[in-house]
């Protein structure tokens, strides 16, 4: 089984005042998607960079998670450090991951401008940062899944495999 680590920054959230619906929208995807056998990994943490990079760290390097997928944190307000978490613990950036996300969002909401997705690489893991609410995720989701497999693979991850009907990975041949 891969570990996938799935964490969801938001401060109302970790506090309960409400529920967490960016999470299960994550796994509920990667379950359609992913014909691999893997597990989640879920943290659900404030919007404070220490703990995120802490998690983030954790996920990679003790769990072994061939990817490691945030919700929350990635807009302009104050709080919003997430992608910047993700940039202190990464060895490489992948920018690409991030315009991709903002243009497909841009079909949707002329809002998506204000997104500061990303994603990055610690050792063998594929760390990309989403926006918060599910629909956003699965437009972002459906953007780049089809990368994120041979990424995985060109860093000596988990193979992942995908069900064609939901997202065709692409591996060149």
């Amino acid at each position: 089984m891969i570990p996938i680590g799935i964490v969801t920054v938001s401060d109302r959230a970790s506090q309960g005042v409400y529920r967490d619906e960016g999470g299960p929208a994550i796994e509920a995807w990667l379950s359609r998607a992913l014909v691999s056998p893997w597990r989640p990994e879920r943290h659900l943490v404030a919007d404070e960079q220490p703990h995120i990079e802490a998690v983030l760290r954790a996920l990679a390097d003790d769990d072994g998670c061939a990817l490691v997928v945030t919700t929350g944190g990635t807009g302009p307000a104050p709080r919003d450090v997430t992608p910047e978490a993700t940039a202190a613990v990464c060895a490489k950036m992948l920018p690409g991951f991030g315009e991709l996300m903002r243009r497909e969002s841009l079909n949707a909401v002329p809002t998506a401008i204000l997104s500061r997705q990303t994603a990055g690489i610690r050792g063998r893991t594929l760390i990309v940062n989403l926006p918060g609410k599910p629909a956003a995720i699965d437009v972002c989701l459906r953007a780049v899944m089809p990368a994120i497999p041979y990424c995985i693979d060109l860093i000596g991850g988990g193979r992942l495999e995908t069900n064609a009907d939901v997202c065709a990975a692409f591996r060149p041949r």
